[in-house]
């Protein structure tokens, strides 16, 4: 499976929802989980059903932290920086970004392409290159 953008998500977009501002934008997080089934494109909010659970990690995730919108090559783009579970034991096979600013709404789901695991170890989410061909959330 590949990863999936909520149709929610898209419009709400253009209903001024979602501010991703450095300076003045929402708080997105991100939760882990251990199936991707369950999500599809009519996801619209944080749900607890399969979160993972664990040492080192919290229900309902981290707090991304740096988002950064650019726009490069008529592409505009997204940032965040890399999350990072410390000495966790964990598995997970996706994760879901979401927007706790606005009622938990969901922004996009990750999936890995099978179980990743850490044992009392780092398990760290880390973003693809902010760029207008590999960035995370890009819109063309």
């Amino acid at each position: 499976m590949a990863n999936i953008v909520p149709d929610s998500f898209k419009q709400e977009l253009f209903t001024a929802t979602h501010n991703f501002s450095t300076s003045a934008g929402n708080t997105f997080k991100l939760a882990l989980y251990t199936t991707v089934t369950g999500f599809s494109t009519g996801t619209t909010n944080y749900i607890v059903t399969n979160e993972t659970s664990g040492t080192g990690y919290s229900a309902s995730g981290t707090t991304l932290t740096n988002a950064l919108v650019t726009v490069a090559q008529n592409i505009s783009f997204i940032d965040f920086s890399d999350a990072t579970f410390s000495s966790a034991t964990i598995s997970a096979s996706c994760a879901l970004i979401y927007n706790t600013t606005q009622s938990s709404k969901a922004v996009v789901v990750l999936d890995f392409g099978g179980t990743k695991t850490s044992t009392n170890g780092d398990f760290t989410i880390q973003f693809p290159a902010p760029n207008s061909t590999s960035a995370v959330l890009r819109i063309s």
